[in-house]
């Protein structure tokens, strides 16, 4: 037994001694590069888990925002809502035979993902289709959503329909759909409108909060009438907050 057992490391250190007379001798050490990966675990057959566990961390590509959380309905239907959005035949055909069947949660996900790319139009579209569903009941957060999206992309005649919608089932939006819409209104050129939406806003049940006031007060400097009208309205509701007031000149005032 114990000759067998040194003959074995004679063996092992004879070969020890082969393969470093084999290695090429070099006075510099060994440096690795950006691409070699100084483990043994990560010898030339690179596997898949070698690879994740030293993921660099950037992206691998483009990614689609949310779609692991999209079913593949839900996905083959925004699809065809865009590829058809330009052809109204199609498009009608497309939502009876495709659009129709889509179950409650992958309808909602589709106006989501559809308001997220700024398809506002086929959002708007999606959402009446919703309207008309069984399982439809008023939700105020749905038409937060809508309207602020149209509003940013400048629907304002659409944002007028939706609004008037939601006020017939008797739904209040909250502070920032308030704030988005007054914003939509002044960019829009449209202050009426703007001030329509305002004295809204004063009716509802919600307290309302001081920034759609500074964006009103901002937006109606080249209309003072109106101005002080929600400047005054500003000082009862929030008597410890000032206003910035420019001097009149800069309007042509005197």
């Amino acid at each position: 037994m114990a000759n067998r057992a040194f003959s074995k490391c004679c063996k092992i250190r004879d070969f020890a001694s082969l393969l470093l007379r084999e290695f090429p001798r070099t006075s510099k050490p060994i440096k690795y590069t950006s691409t070699s990966l100084p483990f043994d675990e990560c010898n030339s057959f690179k596997t898949a888990s070698c690879l994740r566990q030293y993921h660099d961390g950037r992206p691998r590509g483009p990614l689609w925002r949310g779609k692991k959380l999209i079913g593949k309905e839900a996905l083959f239907v925004i699809s065809g809502l865009k590829r058809f959005k330009d052809d109204e035949d199609k498009l009608q055909r497309f939502i009876k035979t495709h659009v129709l069947r889509l179950l409650k949660m992958d309808m909602i996900a589709v106006l989501t993902e559809l308001e997220r790319q700024e398809q506002v139009s086929l959002a708007l579209m999606m959402f009446k289709v919703m309207q008309k569903q069984d399982w439809y009941k008023p939700d105020a957060f749905l038409y937060k959503d809508l309207i602020i999206a149209l509003a940013r992309s400048k629907k304002m005649n659409e944002v007028l329909e939706l609004w008037e919608s939601m006020r017939k089932e008797n739904l209040f939006p909250d502070s920032q759909t308030y704030t988005e819409v007054i914003r939509g209104f002044l960019n829009y050129g449209s202050p009426a409108d703007a001030m329509n939406i305002y004295e809204d806003m004063k009716n509802s049940p919600e307290p309302p909060d001081e920034l759609p006031f500074r964006i009103l007060l901002k937006g109606l400097l080249p209309h003072p009438l109106l101005r002080n009208k929600v400047k005054q309205d500003f000082e009862e509701i929030f008597p410890d907050s000032s206003i910035y007031d420019p001097p009149q000149e800069i309007f042509g005032a005197r």
